[in-house]
């Protein structure tokens, strides 16, 4: 199945996959850097077919832990006020459905171009290299596109296979196959589920790192306290 953008199609530079703590984390750090960003919900049914990788497969990971959810929803609270008073792009009745990586040219079949955009002589293009890339997050209002993809609360070793289906070869590090690709995890850590602080930490460093391939003028990004 073969997709083209059409005037139906919004472009941003980030999605981001998941409007929980994580998400709007990320998006209030972003905003603060002056990068645009759209967050969907996501894992929604699976309605689409051909080479892409369906969001729903991607697991949410629950907070278990009563001591942490009072200053879960106060932080919460706090992001949600944010996003409101930024006039952040948060759209809580989309859902991501589907996850494909576009080639240099917009216009080619959504979900291939794969090999020709992440490889150079038979090796993975690393994030320092100017490799044009691009994503699309196919919702039931259109197709989202974005030079750079957030993913947040799903496991390392569904990535592993997320990635896996794009034709990546992750190897060991897993961290850097996804910034060769512009794409980031947020709400996941060595625990299946972070400490709120944990998450603003890693929501933090994901906005800084968008944010330094973003040419854009402006001093450093403001932490959330």
């Amino acid at each position: 199945m073969s997709h083209a953008p059409d005037s139906g199609t919004e472009r941003t530079t980030t999605v981001v996959i998941g409007a929980g703590l994580s998400g709007l984390a990320v998006a209030s750090e972003l905003s603060r850097y002056g990068v645009g960003s759209i967050v969907v919900d996501g894992f929604g049914a699976l309605s689409a077919s051909g080479p892409a990788v369906h969001t729903g497969m991607l697991q949410r990971c629950e907070v278990t832990d009563p001591a942490s959810m009072q200053e879960r929803n106060e932080i919460l609270r706090h992001l949600r006020n944010y996003a409101a008073s930024h006039h952040l792009d948060v759209r809580n009745t989309t859902r991501a459905v589907r996850l494909d990586f576009l080639g240099a040219d917009a216009s080619q079949h959504i979900g291939y171009g794969l090999a020709a955009s992440m490889t150079r002589n038979g090796h993975a293009a690393g994030p320092l290299e100017s490799t044009p890339r691009q994503w699309a997050v196919h919702t039931a209002n259109g197709i989202l596109l974005a030079d750079h993809i957030v993913v947040t609360r799903c496991a390392q070793s569904q990535l592993r296979r997320m990635l896996a289906e794009l034709g990546i070869a992750v190897g060991q590090n897993l961290a850097s196959a996804m910034r060769a690709v512009g794409m980031h995890l947020v709400g996941v850590g060595e625990l299946i589920t972070p400490s709120p602080k944990e998450v603003l930490r890693q929501a933090k460093a994901v906005g800084q790192a968008i944010s330094s391939k973003v040419a854009l003028p402006g001093g450093p990004g403001i932490a959330i306290a």
